[in-house]
């Protein structure tokens, strides 16, 4: 340190005496002035450099001083850590030594307020989610102190607040089998707020007065309007109910009780026939055209052949032939041609059953068409879908089902809808088919007839 120090003082004492040196050179004029300025300049610097030493053996002089006050400080913070851990220690057993007193004397109070304890716990976890809550905002935050007094085991509960822990539980209890109407803040689904009229059933639903069923939402403890709510009769009740001031009123209740609306929410969240329709997508929607199409078909052709077995029967008991029938058509052809042989009778007869029995069938091909195609659309519905969700899990992984969700369900949509057009389509067919065979079978048997008793005749006479 002393050689840095003195490395210093050299470089000043030059610096110094080349700047005066400089200075003089500029101003001397003579030899003799510039070695006079040059002394002048050398007895400056040695003054100024004893000043400097001396500084410095000041400055090294106190920095000795502040080193030993340092220590003595160290020192002194040593002994009073010391004794400050040995107080420590003995606040400890005096600490320990008072709680031993504490619960002694508590004695069967501990198990007292054990029961409290658990008590005010299960009653804060029943506000969170009670109905009666948003009639009574505010009401569980005494618990949380009482528990954490209780806890503490420092402070007792006063009688003052197991008075109102018991009211609370009774309030409850008396709250839970009464159905009141009050004023509340309610949430629309859009998000505007307004002080409304509701109708509280015991703990189990709310409306408002207009009929819709709320939801209380324990996180916030306010009241929203469901966005969807049940279909039917149910909101008219609701509405009746919420308008009567006494007597009976049917009203529609949420048997999961407190929990305010988790099954009626689970229940009209589930999607109606139009939306579970839409799920099934574009191959959904190809096979619902299809399926109304080979509906509209065979009633179509069920009313024709309805139409055309009662010409027929009525066909049988006329003792004339009838244009306005397959049958009576057929006998015309017998009527025209009284005297033909019986071999081109028969030829003629099954020409004109021939061109009767594309009209009869007309259509039944395409209706057993579409009930073996439909199953297969939705075969590849399910494809489709399936398609779909191993893309999801592809991208998302298979730790979120609701990613997965919407191919499956669309390939399970387009198997239901298939399998709905195909049964209904096959069981129009057959019986369509059946009327058709029976006509047939009446053309068949009849022209049969004709040739029988035409040949007999041809017989006779000769």
């Amino acid at each position: 340190m002393n050689m840095q120090l003195f490395k210093s003082a050299v470089l000043a004492v030059t610096t110094t005496l080349t700047m005066a040196m400089a200075a003089t050179a500029q101003e001397a004029k003579t030899l003799d002035e510039l070695l006079g300025f040059v002394k002048q300049g050398q007895i400056d610097e040695a003054r100024d450099n004893r000043k400097r030493e001396a500084a410095f053996r000041s400055a090294k002089a106190r920095q000795g001083q502040l080193l030993n006050d340092a220590k003595a400080m160290r020192s002194r913070e040593e002994a009073r850590s010391t004794r400050l851990e040995g107080n420590f220690e003995k606040n400890e057993l005096r600490v320990a030594d008072k709680q031993r007193q504490l619960k002694e004397r508590l004695g069967t109070l501990t198990e007292l307020f054990g029961h409290l304890t658990s008590t005010a716990g299960d009653l804060r976890g029943n506000f969170e989610t009670s109905l009666i809550s948003s009639q009574f905002p505010g009401r569980g935050e005494f618990l949380d102190l009482m528990i954490d007094k209780m806890s503490g085991a420092e402070k007792l509960p006063s009688i003052e607040e197991i008075e109102r822990l018991w009211f609370e539980l009774q309030r409850e209890m008396t709250e839970s089998g009464r159905i009141v109407t009050f004023d509340a803040e309610v949430s629309t689904p859009a998000g505007d707020k307004a002080v409304r009229k509701v109708l509280r059933v015991g703990t189990f639903n709310m409306v408002t007065e207009a009929g819709e069923y709320l939801q209380f939402v324990r996180e916030t403890g306010s009241l929203v309007v469901l966005p969807k709510q049940p279909t039917g009769p149910i909101m008219g009740w609701a509405a009746d109910a919420a308008s009567s001031t006494d007597g009976f009123s049917s009203f529609g209740i949420d048997p999961t009780g407190p929990t305010g609306g988790t099954f009626l929410s689970a229940l009209i969240n589930t999607p109606t026939l139009s939306e579970r329709f839409e799920q099934g997508g574009q191959i959904g929607l190809a096979i619902g055209i299809v399926g109304v199409f080979a509906i509209l078909l065979a009633v179509w052709r069920l009313i024709v052949l309805t139409g055309v077995n009662a010409r027929v029967n009525a066909q049988l008991k006329a003792g004339q032939a009838n244009a306005n029938n397959p049958l009576g058509r057929v006998l015309m052809v017998h009527e025209q041609n009284p005297t033909m042989d019986t071999e081109t009778l028969e030829l003629k007869l099954s020409e004109a059953i021939l061109k009767e029995v594309p009209k009869i069938e007309f259509g039944l091909n395409l209706l057993k068409i579409i009930a073996a195609i439909a199953p297969l659309m939705g075969l590849l519905g399910t494809v489709t879908g399936m398609i779909i969700t191993f893309q999801a899990i592809t991208i998302f992984g298979a730790g979120d089902p609701k990613a997965m969700a919407g191919g499956i369900s669309g390939a399970l949509v387009t198997t239901v809808l298939g399998l709905l057009v195909a049964i209904p389509t096959v069981l129009l067919h057959t019986v369509a088919n059946g009327q058709a065979k029976k006509v047939i079978h009446v053309l068949d048997e009849q022209s049969t007839g004709l040739i029988a008793e035409h040949t007999e005749a041809q017989l006779g006479k000769a």
